[in-house]
């Protein structure tokens, strides 16, 4: 339902704006007006697709290409070695998910996974995606522009695209430039790009390992975590429950440092019995409100209190008179002030008789008390899975109101979505498939390698065809195998 909702969406959007613009075309009273704007702006709508064309930044190309001449004829030679490893690399790679297919193999992931929203990309995370999507884009066509300026190649301008929900950007460069200048310089060229995502990609992994430096003068970690998500409609929303902002130090007895040990309290609080707390035999039966009818201790499941107020808890306990299962209605706040006690032997004191009181819950439910900066202790009361599911944390607390909760965040989801597509543009680019940069680089290495050996032209562009023919398929077998794992796996 979702997928359908999301496709009809997107069509519904592209339809409308291909209407608009051929209406506008089409009518006496807009026509030229509309056309001559499109033509100074450089956008064209078509099929499913926005474009953008300018030539404004070809100045800008020239004077990037011309700082430090030797640095970047060494940056660009050291794209031509990346991206011979690379193909080698992605050609292995995918071969070897195809064999692991045919022979039945376990394969965990596909390396090549299509994204799509309402299937494996969440709504939550399109921005992320489309924004690092068009970043690597942008750079790898920067990549190939500079290069293009230094080996003398003219560029015709540069343009942003928008094909369904996939942004992009794409140079133009002179076919006849490119086709009189030697393998190598076409080399520079062609590899340029990956090298560049590939870059990008080195660069996201740094900021992620060092990006909590960045934050530290902005933001506390190790003493708790903050809430940057509450799910509306649950035990732990509303006024009087947990808001953004607010700092979680301990669930019940367990202190909270980080999310590893959220996790492993409430993991903890699932498999080990509620734990109680101590309170006096006579205080006990000062607060109990429960009522006088007989109880049936032989059900699993006791409530005392029968519904009398949503402050009050059934409680058990043991006297030293009555070692059976007693049972009071207690203030569920003021009996959680007490102490904490797992065993009757943690509230022993010679003063007087006490008793440690346990939750009557059944077995899933437990009784957590949150410490949640200095609002009162939020009681919750039901699966520890429930709390789990209804927040979202951050080790990064704000050192002030102004600082944004959700940036470490951000930044750190920037950085993963970074990492991933452009690796996977370098792997999908690299590939000697037609229309992809690889064919090019293909074509440009076995010009560079073989024009020696082996003189004859017809001879090489055979050679060439055969590479390519054999990563168009192989390319064109694990996308359907990752549509197939998508969809039907």
């Amino acid at each position: 339902m979702v997928q359908t909702t999301w496709i009809a969406l997107i069509l519904g959007c592209w339809s409308s704006l291909y209407l608009l613009d051929a209406f506008l075309k089409s009518q006496p009273w807009s026509a030229r007006c509309y056309i001559s704007w499109l033509e100074k702006t450089g956008f064209s709508v078509s099929v499913c697709q926005f474009r953008w064309y300018s030539t404004a930044l070809n100045r800008t190309f020239v004077r990037l290409a011309q700082w430090r001449p030797r640095f970047l004829r060494t940056w660009f030679d050291c794209g031509v070695l990346f991206g011979l490893v690379a193909m080698l690399v992605s050609v292995f790679i995918l071969s070897l998910m195809v064999f692991n297919t045919l022979t039945r193999n376990t394969v965990e992931s596909q390396v090549l996974t299509p994204v799509m929203p309402g299937v494996n990309l969440p709504a939550s995370q399109i921005s992320y995606y489309m924004l690092t999507l068009l970043v690597c884009g942008i750079f790898h066509e920067i990549g190939h522009a500079i290069a293009a300026v230094r080996e003398q190649v003219r560029v015709n301008g540069f343009g942003l695209f928008l094909l369904l929900i996939y942004p992009g950007a794409y140079v133009d460069l002179s076919s006849d430039h490119l086709q009189i200048i030697s393998p190598l310089r076409q080399l520079r060229i062609y590899c340029a790009g990956v090298w560049h995502n590939f870059v990008i990609a080195l660069i996201g992994v740094g900021l992620l390992f060092t990006y909590p430096w960045f934050f530290m003068p902005f933001y506390t970690t190790g003493n708790g975590v903050v809430i940057t998500q509450v799910s509306e409609n649950t035990a732990v929303s509303g006024p009087r429950g947990l808001a953004i902002r607010d700092p979680v130090t301990k669930i019940g007895g367990c202190k909270v440092t980080c999310i590893k040990d959220w996790n492993k309290c409430l993991a903890a609080s699932i498999k080990e019995p509620s734990l109680g707390n101590c309170l006096p035999v006579s205080m006990i039966h000062e607060l109990d409100t429960s009522s006088k009818t007989p109880i049936d201790k032989k059900s699993a499941y006791i409530d005392c209190c029968n519904e009398t107020s949503s402050t009050h808890l059934c409680f058990m306990f043991h006297t030293k008179n009555n070692r059976d299962n007693n049972y009071a209605c207690l203030p569920a706040r003021a009996t959680t002030d007490r102490p904490i006690c797992k065993f009757q032997s943690d509230c022993y004191s010679p003063k007087m008789e006490m008793s440690c009181v346990y939750p009557s819950v059944d077995n899933q439910t437990k009784l957590l008390r949150i410490e949640h900066g200095h609002k009162p202790p939020l009681l919750f009361l039901g699966h520890p899975l429930d709390l789990h599911y209804s927040v979202i944390l951050s080790n990064y607390i704000p050192n002030s109101l102004i600082v944004p909760v959700n940036l470490p965040y951000v930044f750190e989801t920037f950085c993963k979505y970074l990492i991933s597509l452009s690796g996977a543009l370098v792997i999908l680019n690299v590939v000697p498939c037609y229309a992809l940069d690889g064919q090019f680089i293909c074509q440009g290495f076995i010009e560079l390698l073989l024009r020696s050996t082996i003189p004859e032209k017809d001879v090489r562009e055979a050679i060439f065809s055969i590479i390519v023919l054999f990563g168009t398929v192989l390319l064109a077998i694990n996308v359907v195998m990752a549509m197939w794992m998508l969809f039907i796996g």
